[in-house]
Order: C-alpha cells, then sequence, then structure tokens
C-alpha cells in the first residue's frame, strides 16, 4: 500500500511539474515583457533607417542587420533616405519621419553638425535615435554604432607602407565634410607620419563619394604629383574613380590602391589586381544592433546614461574592420 501511494505521489509531483514549466511559467512575466520564447514586440511597432545617397549598394548590408534584428523581435521596419549627397535633403527627409512619429530611428549622418538640431527635435519628443556608419558627436543622438574610423585609416596606413617598403610619396581621395571620412584621413595620416618617416602625402583631394569626380581628382593628383606611388580612398565609389583613372592612363597594377567597403565594383577590382585591398567593415552589426539598441530604448529596459532602475546603453559600439585582399576576397561577396 506505502508502495502504491509513493507512486501515486510522485505522479502528482510530475505532473504539477510539468503544469508550472509548460504553462503556467510562459505566462509569467518578466518586467521586460518577455516570454520563455524571448524578448518580442508587436508589428506595429515601426522603426526607420535614414540614409543618404540611398541607392548606394553599401546600405544594403546594414538594412539586411536591421530586417534580421526587426524580424526576430517581431516589429516592422522603413528605409528612408536622402538620393543626393545633400545635407539639406537628409533633414527634410529626417523630419518627415519624425513626424510620424515612429518608435525609433537609426541615422547616419551626412555632415557631423548639419542634422543635429532635427535629431534633438527627434529625442526631445521622446522618439529614440541612434547613429550609426558616420556620427554627429555633439547631437543628442543616444549611441554611435559603427567603425572605429580613426584605426581603419590607421590599418590603411600600415598596408599601403607595408605594400610600398615604408617609402614614397601617396594621396587620399576622400569626403572632407563628413566626419567619418575627416577620422579615415586623419587616422591615415598620423600613422605614417609617426611611424613611416620615409613616406609622405602629396595631396589629400575631395572625390565628393562619386566615381567620376574620384576619377578626376585621381588624373589631377597625378599631373601634379607624378612621382605618387599609392591611393587611399576612404568611401568605396572613391577606389572605384582612381581604379578606373590608372586603368584608362595605363597604370592599374603600377600604382597601389587601398579602397573601401565590399560593393561588387570594388571587389572586382580587388579580384583583378586593380585594387590591391579594401578594408571592409561590419555594415550587418551595424543595421543589427541599432535595431536592438532602438527596440531596447523604446521598452525603457536601457536608458541613456543610465538612471534609477535602468541599466544604460553603451554609447558606442565598435563594429569592426578587417582588410580583404585577392586571398580573401570571394569570402566577401553577397551571397
Amino acid at each position: 500500500m506505502k508502495k502504491l501511494l509513493f507512486v501515486y505521489g510522485l505522479l502528482v509531483v510530475t505532473f504539477l511539474a510539468y503544469i508550472w514549466y509548460f504553462v503556467l511559467r510562459d505566462e509569467a512575466p518578466t518586467g521586460w515583457n518577455e516570454s520563455a520564447a524571448g524578448l518580442t514586440g508587436e508589428i506595429s511597432e515601426k522603426y526607420v533607417m535614414v540614409t543618404f545617397q540611398s541607392s548606394l549598394d553599401y546600405w544594403r548590408t546594414s538594412m539586411k542587420g536591421f530586417e534580421d534584428a526587426a524580424q526576430q523581435l517581431n516589429v516592422s521596419v522603413e528605409f528612408q533616405g536622402a538620393t543626393q549627397y545633400d545635407p539639406n535633403e537628409e533633414i527634410t527627409v529626417l523630419e518627415k519621419v519624425i513626424a510620424r512619429k515612429p518608435a525609433g530611428i537609426a541615422v547616419t549622418a551626412i555632415n557631423p553638425e548639419a542634422l543635429n538640431p532635427t535629431i534633438d527635435k527627434a529625442v526631445a519628443a521622446g522618439i529614440p535615435i541612434v547613429l550609426f556608419d558616420s556620427g554627429a558627436p555633439k547631437s543628442k543622438a543616444y549611441a554611435f554604432l559603427g567603425t572605429d574610423n580613426y584605426d581603419a585609416g590607421a590599418q590603411a596606413a600600415r598596408e599601403m607602407a607595408r605594400r610600398l617598403g615604408g617609402r614614397g610619396k601617396v594621396a587620399v581621395v576622400t569626403q572632407p565634410n563628413q566626419l567619418n571620412h575627416q577620422e579615415r584621413t586623419r587616422g591615415f595620416e598620423e600613422t605614417l607620419q609617426k611611424d613611416y618617416p620615409g613616406m609622405s602625402i602629396a595631396e589629400v583631394a575631395d572625390g565628393k563619394g562619386d566615381i567620376l569626380v574620384s576619377s578626376q581628382a585621381t588624373n589631377r593628383i597625378l599631373e601634379a604629383h607624378p612621382d605618387v606611388q599609392g591611393f587611399f580612398a576612404t568611401q568605396a565609389n572613391g577606389g572605384v574613380g582612381i581604379a578606373e583613372a590608372l586603368e584608362t592612363l595605363g597604370l592599374a597594377g603600377r600604382k597601389v590602391v587601398i579602397g573601401f567597403d565590399t560593393d561588387k565594383g570594388t571587389l572586382d577590382l580587388v579580384k583583378s589586381g586593380v585594387i590591391d585591398a579594401t578594408l571592409a567593415q561590419g555594415t550587418w552589426n551595424m543595421g543589427y544592433w541599432s535595431l536592438l539598441s532602438l527596440f531596447h530604448l523604446h521598452h525603457g529596459i536601457v536608458a541613456a546614461g543610465g538612471g534609477e532602475g535602468s541599466h544604460p546603453i553603451p554609447p558606442y559600439m565598435d563594429t569592426g574592420i578587417t582588410i580583404v585582399t585577392r586571398d580573401n576576397v570571394d569570402d566577401y561577396y553577397a551571397k
């Protein structure tokens, strides 16, 4: 009889454990609107990514990261952007997005100052904003997610010096009004000055983020400084423009070219040897972690600068950089 009661008791305990684990536990609130399935939102929550030069292939990987995070969180996303390299157009786009009061906005700033009043307006209205790829450090945006651009420039300088044996004149084609390009250029210049006294920079030119303008800038540089042995482009179109100019002049493969980013045009030129190396950014990470940051801010799980009962959102996340050469270029084509 005792043995039978013991068996009955064991069955009751097992049944109660089953009810708690598979029924009651899922319904128990955690304080984060999180079930056993994970942290999720509502499909009515709309998060927006705002870019400039919106047709650039460069943004696609960031958008994919944004979308992947949205799918995991069960929220909606949208992409808006200025069609041109124009601060006023991006401000107009951002103003329109703010007027619709989304759950959060990820912005890449075309200019480190121009968007500040509009960004601050969104924050004052209670709309979380994070910056990715290109920042606006004096704005009230909650965080910046992107490349350590100074370090990226330094890595480009070391790669250039390695290929030129630490000697020779080089030139830079950049976008001097954009903060991330300023930092890349500064990292490149200061690393050469500090570590490679046998090298010098003949000229820093504005390629305006355009292939044709960058090609024309390369021609002017070579006319003025025919002894330039290498070029560093701080942006994808700049590298392609340099390559096109060198091919036209019959100098492809005779000048070292360090590009930036992993659009197909750049990767093809690395594969053919016209561009010697390019720097790959963690663009998927930018999009993915931007949305996660916005989601956590919107739901009050984290807060800017901390606060009672909250955890501070990291103000900066380095999304990484990798040097791409002929040896590993195939790994960077879109699958």
